[in-house]
């Protein structure tokens, strides 16, 4: 019986210790640069991708970052010349997202500017608990402010939507045109979970153990796409292995549990600061929305009362619809770009 309570025991200060540290809050992860890239803005510290990473894009394009405030970086990819357009992904991917669009637009028309919101992809790796929205919107506005930019057409998907929206409404005068992919930029008016995973994972060291212990959430997103098959190995390592490496792959989790689940959520004030610059907005528009999306599909109708008058295309992608139907995303950006011209 001694034997067993020792057992016994030591298995629960075992468990306790491991709980402490899967929950732990992760600390700052600040990537090192290799030279400089000149822009018209100034010169920024380039950074040299891996290869892993190079292979997805072509040489012309450059990769650099943005210190946002001492000591974080955001990296940024762009490509191309002329009008800016300023593409923001969501959770858990990067800037690269946006490879294949860039791929379908005249980049000597347009500037193609593709940052990673922090704690993903190449940009600084943060602690859990500074991942606010009111934080990153703060952040990518400072992205903007950096480049100096004086107008810019926009699209944003998931976490984008809200982070890149609520970045230009603190510099309203730069937004000329957009166009919205699978995102949500209401506040929420009653309590309700956005998918069963996001209900699931918001429970502390439940939402851990099933991220950051038992799978990767970058290995189990075909689910959420149209054609699975679009979900890559390559896709895989791409978005995954430099929150890994980094040594803090606390983002993902973390911006799961930025998602509101009622008026009382955290992001909700934010949220509603964005909603009210999106409903006072006069600008050319589209929706382009992904409608085998499980988590986002369903929402569509209230982008829909967002932008009334926005010509709405729905296609058979999922919820990371730049992997799926890049071509339909660059058409509507350039229909958007000849109202504004």
């Amino acid at each position: 019986m001694k034997l067993f309570l020792k057992i016994l025991g030591t298995l629960c200060v075992f468990l306790i210790i491991f709980s402490f540290y899967i929950t732990r809050d992760g600390k700052i992860f600040t990537p090192e640069g290799e030279g400089e890239i000149t822009l018209d803005a100034g010169t920024f510290e380039a950074f040299p991708l891996p290869q892993y990473a190079q292979k997805m894009i072509d040489e012309n394009y450059k990769s650099y970052f943005i210190e946002v405030e001492p000591g974080l970086k955001v990296h940024v990819l762009e490509v191309g010349e002329g009008l800016p357009v300023f593409l923001m992904h969501g959770n858990p991917t990067s800037g690269f997202l946006y490879r294949k669009v860039a791929a379908n637009l005249p980049l000597d028309q347009v500037r193609v500017i593709m940052p990673t919101s922090i704690g993903l992809g190449f940009s600084s790796k943060i602690p859990a608990s500074d991942h606010t929205l009111d934080n990153h919107i703060r952040w990518i506005n400072t992205v903007l402010k950096e480049l100096k930019l004086t107008e810019l057409v926009y699209a944003g998907q998931d976490w984008g939507g809200p982070i890149g929206m609520g970045a230009l409404s603190l510099s309203p005068e730069l937004l000329k045109g957009a166009v919205i992919l699978n995102t949500g930029l209401n506040a929420p008016s009653i309590s309700v979970d956005l998918s069963p995973a996001h209900a699931t994972v918001k429970t502390p060291l439940v939402g851990e153990l099933i991220l950051e212990v038992f799978a990767s959430i970058f290995e189990n997103l075909a689910g959420v796409q149209g054609d699975p098959e679009s979900w890559t190995d390559e896709l895989v390592e791409l978005y995954g292995k430099p929150v890994y490496d980094s040594g803090n792959a606390k983002a993902p989790l973390a911006m799961m549990r930025m998602v509101t689940d009622g008026p009382d959520h955290p992001s909700a004030s934010a949220l509603r600061k964005i909603e009210e610059y999106v409903k006072g907005l006069d600008i050319p528009a589209e929706i382009v929305w992904g409608m085998n999306d499980p988590i986002l599909a369903k929402t569509l109708p209230v982008m829909k009362s967002n932008f009334p008058d926005a010509r709405v295309i729905e296609t058979s992608a999922g919820h990371f619809l730049q992997e799926e139907v890049p071509e339909e995303i660059a058409e509507a950006l350039m229909r958007v770009i000849s109202e504004v011209k």
